[in-house]
Order: structure tokens, then sequence, then C-alpha cells
């Protein structure tokens, strides 16, 4: 089972992407944040599902 991604906000007003209790990267945007959030999911994804 692959571990919880989720985007956290910080005090500073950028956001940080975790992979369970593990920081993957800090410093972003929302946008930013968001987008490499759908990246991993998306990378996740196993072969035989459909993106349609």
């Amino acid at each position: 089972m692959s571990q919880l991604i989720r985007v956290k906000p910080t005090q500073d007003g950028t956001y940080t992407v975790y992979r369970g209790a593990h920081v993957l990267v800090s410093g972003l945007t929302r946008a930013q944040a968001e987008i490499y959030e759908a990246s991993l999911a998306q990378g996740e994804r196993k072969p035989d599902q459909s993106i349609h």
C-alpha cells in the first residue's frame, strides 16, 4: 500500500509536500505544490488503470 501524499501550508506562506511522514519538497507556492502532488499521484497509478 502506498503512503498518503499531502500538501500542508507553512507559517511563511509556502507549501510543503509530504509522503507519509517524509518531506518531499518545501518552499512551493500552492499551485506548484498541487501540481507536484498530482504528478506523484499519477505516477503511482497502476498500469492497468485507465486515465480516461
